[in-house]
């Protein structure tokens, strides 16, 4: 895992060799978690960069596999509240986390009924909520925004989605708040209110959506399931990967007692939003020349996008914030050892989980932050 260069210009750890033919990383391009943008962003036209670029990795990469073994949800995800508590639940859950209240009725609602039709599915709206977000972002996506009917003032065709070789990895023809494919609404599509089905309607889309995450018995509580289940919607790692980054985002502040701290959440938007740029030594992700990140350019990055200055490098900033026992959303993951050397940083999101830059041949992605014989050297707590 290497660093970028320490302050006086020594490099912390040198760049492991190049790939004989290095696997050029999935760019972000569309509107996700914490960006405030619509529509596409054209990926760096760079196909090769000085230190390798990366594809983004499952563990292992080829099986498909979640990057954790723990429930990529949390271990207890929040329910949707009885009726007398609804309105104040919602309310307060759409601020917390910029879903727009609209928007967080038709997740609510979807969740309810399914968990009444199929409760062996442990559907949560943490998901659902995850999967609005990541491909339109709640339905505002180039401009759009959700009638009091549950309907798109304008209707959304396919949010087009591209990797770094200009490779569209979107599905095609998807359509709605859920982008949902015409095989996803073919085959699951529902109303929730009794009428013509409308993929543009955010009831029926989250409704049809949770259909298909639950077929032929899924239940998703568990990992793996839940894994597969979701990528039978976009099977692209790229939205596998920011999709159970905001289910983990999501499922920890709505469980809270208290609004999330502003900076951090902003901190971890910002890293989702940078989920599949590639490992670059020294990167810093200003794009062009500079389109990936090592692991501490992305932890100073994502404060540095909430007006929180970090050290540049994991030692400095394992040495410059205060140290906590138990990691919360925002707070950064050290390894190495704190006597001597810290050589790697993440950020971690939850559920026991992080977004991190791991190592030259791999992207920005969502790693387990504790894995067997690993040297984790503690957490530590930018906002404290």
């Amino acid at each position: 895992m290497s660093e970028a260069q320490e302050p006086e210009g020594v490099p912390a750890e040198p760049p492991a060799p190049r790939r004989r033919k290095p696997v050029v990383v999935i760019a972000a391009v569309v509107v996700v978690a914490g960006a405030l943008l619509a529509g596409v962003l054209l990926a760096p036209k760079q196909q090769e960069t000085t230190n390798a670029a990366a594809t983004i990795t499952q563990a292992p990469p080829v099986t498909g596999k979640p990057p954790s073994t723990a429930p990529p949800q949390t271990s207890t995800p929040p329910k949707v509240p009885e009726a007398s508590e609804f309105d104040a639940w919602a309310s307060k859950t759409s601020q917390w986390l910029d879903v727009p209240l609209r928007a967080m009725v038709g997740y609510a609602k979807a969740t309810t009924k399914l968990g009444k039709d199929i409760p062996g599915c442990h559907l949560s709206w943490v998901t659902l909520a995850a999967v609005g977000k990541v491909t339109t972002d709640h339905g505002r996506a180039r401009g759009g925004q959700l009638g009091t009917t549950g309907v798109l003032d304008k209707p959304l065709g396919t949010i087009e989605v591209r990797d770094f070789y200009n490779k569209v990895v979107s599905t095609a023809n998807a359509a709605g708040p859920m982008q949902l494919s015409p095989a996803i609404w073919g085959k699951y599509q529902a109303s929730a209110s009794g009428g013509k089905p409308d993929v543009q309607n955010i009831d029926d889309a989250a409704l049809t959506t949770g259909r298909a995450l639950c077929a032929d018995g899924h239940d998703l509580s568990q990992g793996q399931v839940w894994w597969n289940s979701v990528g039978t919607l976009q099977p692209a790692p790229l939205f596998l990967h920011r999709t159970l980054a905001t289910v983990n985002v999501y499922g920890t502040v709505g469980q809270g007692s208290a609004p999330p701290n502003p900076a951090v959440l902003s901190a971890v938007n910002f890293a989702i939003d940078k989920i599949g740029l590639p490992y670059i030594w020294g990167g810093n992700g200003t794009g062009g020349n500079d389109p990936g990140f090592d692991c501490s350019g992305l932890t100073t990055a994502a404060y540095g996008s909430a007006g929180i200055k970090l050290m540049r490098t994991a030692d400095t900033q394992f040495r410059s914030v205060p140290h906590v026992t138990d990691p919360q959303l925002g707070d950064l993951i050290f390894y190495g050892e704190p006597a001597t050397k810290i050589h790697h940083v993440g950020l971690y999101i939850g559920n026991q989980q992080m977004i991190d830059a791991p190592q030259t041949g791999q992207a920005v992605q969502v790693h387990s932050y504790r894995r067997d014989g690993d040297d984790y050297a503690g957490a530590g707590r930018p906002t404290a």
